[in-house]
Parts: structure tokens; C-alpha cells; sequence
């Protein structure tokens, strides 16, 4: 079927048909021991599109058993080579399968079909790059002198946990699983309850491209059925996390009881630096993708705007005609934002929109809950701007994770650097100047893993990707990411 069968056939019946519900271990799917399932909803609707197993701790531990045999047995023994040309083969079998693997994201996240599209080739992308590096993760020599030969080996870790978030399921599996299998580990996926169904036809379209049995199992079900006994599990040697603070910090804390690394990549409260000189009208467009992207349901969002006085008002009035002129609905239909992923969320933007307003802040576009114009359905909020908000209010401090853009307002760039720094989190940053120096300067001083000038979601793929101070530590993307997934081997020989 091509593309716009696919979106049809799931806007008249409400769902695709085929759509996997068991967890995937072993090159198989599986009943779940518990022998429950959960519902799938559609969040353009709020309606139930597919089930999905309810797994436990029996199914942790058989996908952990083999996962480990796998590792010990099979991938640690490939050819790098062997490896590169599986993953290949994964990149294209994603590729031939990407209209389906879109609707279905739609489906189940509720983002814009083109969001969705645009997911799938980057998936198949990360895998394409990754079987790229394979065959290329080499060691160096220590120069010790004559009497010495020394050389360090890099090995992978063994096996390792992903535990993938609600707002890029795909995107986020494929980011940590990639490099792991170049690696050569072995991997366990749980996504998240809300998002299940595209991690499962990922393992099922990697093992039909040539990955053996259990060298990539997923299992389904809550964090509390699933992600805390993963993460507790001794065979696991490596743990990537992505999700809240809270959540991050209860998976450090198991990976501690057996001394497994972690890498987390938890929230942010990424700032915008807008200064009077830059571009406006690019700066301008940017925002809005910046944190419209995915209804704002992004880590590494723009969600703080911190602008020049001086251009302040010319910045807003622009910004605000084309937030306005945004359309929403069912991500089936391609509208400029989707839904939000579920009611739990919905109501927790809401909340936080409407405290800010209790305490005065302007709310200068939208505002409210929303419904999908065509079907009166759906869990949607209109694309928000907060004016003015005070450093120390909670719309500037705490993650909203939303469609909600908090402004705050600076005389000059010492003061937009400090209003910048003055946030628990340190994911990601932006400024928009023309002044090569204050672009550098800012680069320098501002406290974030990632910072870009000009251009909000600028790197892509190839540029190392993580926070600092509460938005955890370890880089994904890039070469970076392989490093989560060796360890250094030092041999040294008398001669």
C-alpha cells in the first residue's frame, strides 16, 4: 500500500490492521506471562486504535537471558563488517516500510504525518551511519618505549537497556540502539506505555534484515511492570535513559546495585537568546519550530524566549500573527501541530498555563485546550505565548512540555547570558546574532550540553547531543554516542 492508502484506511476504521501486540523476544513474538494488555489510544481522538502487552518482570528476565546469551554467543563474535552490512540492510528495510511505520507513529504519538515522515528517515539514517562506524571503532598504541608494546582495545559493554520516551519512539530508540548493535551489544528496549508499536516493528524489520535471535528484544508495559526491574537486572552492563528528572534518577540509582553505567538524558528549560542585531524575520521563523515542533513535546524545545527589550515588541507582534495563523487537528491530516500524546499531559499544560495566568502573566496567544476542528475530538492545546514571565516564576523555571513559549525580557546580552544561565537545566541553547563575538562569547559561558547560533535544531544525527546539571550527563548522536557502548581494554607486553 502506498502512503495515502495507508492515512485512508486508518481515517475511515480508525486503525491499520496487522499491528503487533506482544512483545518481541528472541526473533519471535511472545505472550506476555502476565497474559494482560493495554490499550493503544489514538490521541487525535482519545479513542483505543490497538493493544499492546501489559509485560512484567517474568518477561524482563527472558528477554535478559536472551539478550545475554545472544551477546556472549553470537554479536560479540560478528565481523565488524558483518555488522556494518546488517545494519545497512536495517536502514533500507525501514526505508521500504516507512509509510506504514509513519501512520502508525501518528497513530500512537499523535504528532503531524510530515513529523512522523520525517522520524522514520531519520531512524533509517541513524542506522545507516552507524553501520558506517561499525568497522571503523579501533583502538591506539601507548608509546612506552622499546622494551614495551601497549595497545588499547575497544570492546563493547554487553548488554544494555534502552528505556525510550512518549515523544519520539522511533526516533529515540533507534538513536541509542544503533550504536549499541555497531558496537556490538546486545539490546532490550521498553518504550514508553503510551508508544509502543513502532519499537516493535523496528525489532521485527531488524531481525528480518539479518540480526539474529535476541540481539534485539522489546517489552512492553509501565515503567513500574517493566523499566524498574530492566534496570535492576544484573545482566544489564549499560543503561540509556531517556525521560523525566525523577524517573532518571530512580534508574541511576538500580544501575548502582550492579554497578551498570548510565546515560540519561532527562528535561529541559532550553533558552532562545533573541539579540536587537540579529535577523528578526529568520529569528522569528525559527521559533516557531523551535517550540511548536511535536506540540512542544520535545526535551531539547525552545521553550524560553529571553529577547532583547529593544526588539521585544517588533519580535512578539510578528511571532504572535504567525501563532495564530497555525492550524491544528488529527496528525493524519497534516496540520501544523498535532495532539498532545495523552490527557495525563494535556491536563498538566493546562494546569501550569492556567497558574501562570492566576498569577498574573500575560498570556498572549492561546491559552486553551483544544479539539480537533473536523471531529470535535482529540487531546489538543493551543500553541501558548507567555509574556514577560519573571525569572523566578515557575514558567520560566519548570519543564511544561508543551506548546508553550515563556518570553522573558533582558536590557542586554550580559543580562540575556545570566537570565540564560539561571535555570536547573542545561540541555540546549540558542542566540540569534549578526556579532561574531557575542555569538562566541555566548557559546563559551552558557551552561548546556548543545549550543547553536542562528539556527535553533541545527546538527542533526552527527553532533553529540545531552545536558548538563539536571538534564543528566553522557552524550547520544554522533561518534560520541559509541563511547556509551565500549569499554577500554589495556594490554601491555614485555619484548
Amino acid at each position: 500500500m502506498k502512503l495515502d492508502e495507508y492515512v485512508q484506511q486508518a481515517l475511515r476504521t480508525g486503525t491499520l490492521p496487522d499491528l503487533p501486540d506482544r512483545p518481541y523476544i528472541d526473533g519471535r513474538w511472545c505472550a506476555p506471562a502476565s497474559g494482560e494488555w493495554m490499550e493503544a489510544l489514538d490521541p487525535g481522538t482519545g479513542r483505543p486504535f490497538a493493544q499492546v502487552a501489559a509485560c512484567g518482570r517474568v518477561d524482563v528476565d527472558i528477554a535478559a537471558e536472551s539478550s545475554a546469551h545472544a551477546f556472549k554467543n553470537v554479536w560479540s563474535r560478528v565481523d565488524p563488517a558483518e555488522r556494518a552490512r546488517v545494519l545497512r540492510q536495517g536502514a533500507a528495510m525501514v526505508r521500504a516500510h516507512a509509510d506504514r511505520l509513519a501512520v502508525v507513529e501518528t497513530l500512537d504519538s499523535g504528532k503531524p504525518l510530515s513529523e512522523s515522515l520525517d522520524d522514520v528517515e531519520t531512524a533509517a539514517r541513524l542506522l545507516d551511519y552507524y553501520g558506517g562506524a561499525a568497522d571503523k571503532l579501533q583502538g591506539d598504541a601507548i608509546p612506552l618505549g622499546n622494551k614495551f608494546v601497549s595497545y588499547n582495545s575497544l570492546e563493547p559493554v554487553g548488554v544494555t537497556a534502552h528505556i525510550v520516551p512518549w515523544n519520539f519512539p522511533l526516533f529515540t530508540m533507534t538513536r541509542g540502539v544503533a550504536p549499541a548493535l555497531a558496537a556490538g551489544c546486545t539490546a532490550i528496549v521498553k518504550p514508553a506505555e503510551t508508544t509502543s508499536l513502532t519499537a516493535l516493528m523496528l525489532a521485527d524489520l531488524l531481525h528480518r534484515a539479518g540480526l539474529p535471535e535476541g540481539v534485539c528484544n522489546v517489552v512492553t508495559g509501565t515503567g513500574q511492570a517493566v523499566g524498574d526491574p530492566l534496570s535492576r537486572h544484573e545482566h544489564v552492563r549499560h543503561i540509556t535513559f531517556t525521560g523525566s528528572v525523577a524517573t532518571g534518577k530512580q534508574v541511576m540509582r538500580n544501575a548502582a546495585d550492579h554497578v551498570a553505567s548510565v546515560t540519561l538524558e532527562l528535561g529541559g528549560k532550553s533558552p532562545a537568546v533573541v539579540l536587537a542585531d540579529c535577523d528578526l524575520d529568520h529569528a522569528v521563523q525559527d521559533m516557531l519550530e523551535a517550540i511548536y515542533l511535536n506540540a512542544g513535546q520535545v526535551c531539547s524545545a525552545g521553550s524560553r524566549l529571553v529577547i532583547e527589550r529593544r526588539v521585544h515588541e517588533a519580535f512578539l507582534e510578528k511571532f504572535i500573527a504567525r501563532t495564530q495563523a497555525l492550524t491544528l487537528g488529527h496528525g493524519l491530516k497534516n496540520p501544523n501541530i498535532g495532539a498532545i500524546n495523552s490527557l495525563r499531559q494535556l491536563d498538566r499544560i493546562a494546569g501550569m498555563v492556567d497558574g501562570a495566568r492566576a498569577r498574573g502573566i500575560r498570556v498572549a496567544a492561546g491559552g486553551e485546550r483544544a479539539v480537533d476542528p473536523d471531529s470535535g475530538s482529540g487531546w489538543f492545546f493551543k500553541p501558548t505565548v507567555l509574556d514577560d514571565v519573571p525569572a523566578e516564576d515557575p514558567a520560566a523555571v519548570e519543564e511544561i512540555f508543551g506548546p508553550v513559549l515563556s518570553v522573558q525580557v533582558v536590557d542586554d546580552a550580559h543580562e540575556a547570558l545570566a537570565v540564560a544561565n539561571d535555570c536547573d537545566y542545561g540541555l540546549v541553547a540558542c542566540v540569534y546574532t549578526r556579532d561574531i563575538q557575542k555569538a562566541l562569547s555566548f557559546a563559551r559561558d552558557i551552561d548546556a550540553g548543545q549550543v547553536s547560533v542562528n539556527q535553533y535544531f541545527a546538527g542533526g544525527i552527527y553532533t553529540p547531543f545531552g545536558g548538563n546539571k539536571l538534564s543528566g550527563f553522557g552524550r547520544e548522536k554522533g561518534l560520541e554516542a559509541l563511547r556509551n557502548y565500549c569499554r577500554v581494554k589495556n594490554v601491555t607486553l614485555r619484548i
